[in-house]
């Protein structure tokens, strides 16, 4: 079977079509992309999975890349980006250069505070389209591993297969709560009981920050009542009305303690969290200037 297989020759057309698949999330929509019909979207995955053996697309909704199919995936966003660079090169732009759309990942906290001055550093020549998603930066990396994004900062930093890793820094958050909130339910401090007890804020499931700083704490794992603001703004509002108690970067944390809103409950207890910026290993004009503007600001902004 390997033997046939590295004898195989992919077709760049089919796996442009698979990636607007798993983008597009169904045939039809990726058909309406590409501007041709649905038929010819299934013929092309039909004959990519045959000529790789392997079932690529999850025929579900929305459609998503199979565990035979992400390392394709990758290969196809990999394959769109160099030959984009390569006709740029190649040959004038008539009218401005072609657009290139740049898929990357973060945290919602670096989106909140650093991150997006990252792109804006980028120089405009390049003619970049950003599609910037958001999970837990526990998760970010499974985006650059299955091919849907091209670089993610992540708490990850073990290299994903086909990426280069680097270390961008550590952000720093701190424990913070509404002045009267805190009086209300930490009247004798960060115990046990009142933080078992005293609601908390979390981004969604995935987010177990508030959990981890109360475990520092009272070394014991507590399941307190949690309120979910899947927001970055929403969050640290929400700490702001006293609806919670919340782990805040301290950079947004700092202006709401110098105005008396909000109070630091660890009163220097904090927790850093290390950042890596983790992007495909291709030699790449637009990934070496992206990395080039998340390694500058990420190291003015995290400690």
């Amino acid at each position: 079977m390997l033997g046939k297989l590295s004898f195989i020759m992919l077709d760049t057309t089919q796996l442009r079509t698979f990636a607007a698949v798993v983008r597009e999330g169904s045939f039809e929509a990726a058909a309406r992309s590409l501007h041709v019909t649905p038929s010819a979207v299934s013929q092309r995955i039909k004959a990519l999975e045959q000529a790789v053996g392997q079932v690529l697309v999850r025929r579900t909704k929305p459609c998503g890349a199979t565990d035979a199919g992400r390392p394709l995936l990758r290969l196809a966003g990999q394959v769109a980006l160099l030959e984009r660079e390569a006709l740029d090169a190649a040959r004038p732009a008539v009218g401005g250069p072609v657009p290139t759309r740049v898929t990357v990942v973060a945290n919602g906290d670096s989106l909140g505070t650093w991150f997006v001055g990252a792109l804006a550093r980028l120089p405009t020549e390049l003619a970049l389209l950003f599609d910037v998603r958001r999970d837990d930066e526990h998760h970010t990396a499974e985006l650059v591993r299955d091919g849907t994004a091209m670089a993610a900062v992540t708490a990850q930093r073990e290299a994903v297969q086909g990426c280069r890793v680097e270390r961008l820094g550590a952000m720093r958050y701190v424990a913070l709560a509404e002045a009267g909130f805190a009086a209300r339910h930490f009247p004798d401090g960060l115990t046990e009981a009142a933080l078992a007890s005293a609601p908390a804020m979390a981004f969604d499931r995935k987010d177990q920050l508030q959990q981890r700083f109360a475990r520092t704490v009272t070394r014991r794992r507590l399941d307190p009542p949690i309120h979910y603001v899947p927001s970055f703004d929403g969050f640290n509002e929400a700490v702001r009305l006293g609806l919670g108690w919340g782990m805040v970067p301290e950079r947004i944390a700092r202006a709401d303690i110098a105005a008396g809103r909000c109070v630091d409950l660890g009163a220097g207890r904090h927790l850093d969290r290390p950042l890596y910026w983790q992007h495909w290993r291709v030699d790449s004009t637009t990934l070496d200037a992206l990395t080039a503007a998340v390694r500058a600001v990420a190291g003015a902004e995290l400690r």
